[in-house]
């Protein structure tokens, strides 16, 4: 393979996994390998498993997880099979009572837990609001590096002609784990210190996709009470009744998403349901809380103004957070 087709490999593939690193790369095919094994970093805050039980539908003798550097930057995470939840919390003087459970994108392959979870919820609680990742169930992939990246690149070209399609049956684990994070969070709202109620989702990429179909399951009690899509698909949907209201963030040059208009914001404005939209001119796919350089940089920023103008960030009151 030359340089030239190593590179242009890369970038459909970090494109397709929702990954920022290839921006920082040099002209010239990636001096490190795709993907690089890594020792397991250490959390950054306790985590939980999502699931009190078994996890449903979990196939016995699985693989074990598996960490990798991306471009030798990105750190992802790939063949998760029990899910967890790891909570941010404010500090109890800035604490809002508003929470938000963040889905880290990645094609449903790996999860980039650094830069489009953990540095998220941080940022979130840092601001008062409480932020719980999730680790979500992904796609099997190969234990070895070198397979990994031969079986992504022959369903690249898929990928890059129809990502929607060629991600939606990958989806379900995802989904019913962000189904019952949502439902966590809000058993547990006294124990959080939250408000069940100012209960949302903010997904990326994969996880965003995740987030949408939280967000259009037909029961209403399923549903987060507000959500962030970020870099998803930009596609038409059928918005249900009662369907919540909605912060959509996109680069206009994102190569995945941003090439057949608004479809789902239009959907969202026609059922006369909240939302706003942000698009960004430049920042690619994957850029995460923000590409050096860009006025992505302002997401997070924006994320919690759109907020505050929702009057989601009211300070919560004593009852509140009573089950």
């Amino acid at each position: 393979m030359t340089a030239l087709r190593k590179l242009a490999c890369a970038a459909a593939m970090a494109a397709a996994l929702g990954s920022s690193a290839l921006a920082a790369q040099p002209a010239a095919a990636p001096a490190r390998p795709m993907f690089e094994r890594t020792a397991p970093p250490a959390s950054p805050a306790q985590s939980f498993p999502l699931y009190a039980g078994p996890v449903p539908g979990a196939a016995p003798g699985t693989a074990p997880e598996v960490w990798d550097l991306m471009l030798g930057q990105n750190l992802v995470l790939r063949n998760v099979t029990r899910p967890t939840l790891t909570p941010f919390l404010p500090a109890p003087g800035k604490a809002t009572g508003a929470a938000v459970i963040v889905l880290p994108g990645g094609g449903f392959t790996v999860l980039a837990m650094k830069d489009e979870g953990w540095s998220v919820a941080r940022w979130l609680a840092d601001h008062g609001v409480a932020a719980f990742v999730l680790k979500y169930r992904t796609a099997s992939t190969p234990d070895d590096e070198t397979a990994l990246v031969g079986s992504l690149t022959r369903s690249m070209g898929a990928m890059m002609v129809d990502p929607e399609r060629t991600l939606a049956p990958l989806a379900p684990p995802a989904v019913a784990d962000a189904i019952e994070a949502l439902k966590r969070v809000r058993t547990d709202a006294a124990k959080w210190q939250v408000d069940p109620a100012r209960v949302g989702m903010v997904g990326f990429s994969a996880g965003a996709m995740a987030t949408r179909s939280v967000v259009l399951t037909p029961d209403p009690a399923q549903r987060p009470a507000f959500f962030g899509y970020v870099y998803g698909p930009m596609s038409a949907v059928d918005v249900p009744a009662g369907a919540p209201p909605m912060f959509a963030a996109l680069a206009l040059d994102d190569p995945l998403f941003a090439r057949a208009g608004f479809g789902i914001v239009d959907a969202w404005r026609k059922a006369k349901v909240p939302v706003e939209l942000h698009g960004y001119e430049a920042g690619g796919h994957g850029f995460g809380m923000g590409k050096p350089g860009t006025t992505t940089t302002m997401l997070m920023p924006e994320f919690l103004a759109w907020m505050q103008a929702r009057g989601l960030l009211e300070r919560i009151k004593a009852s509140a957070a009573r089950p």
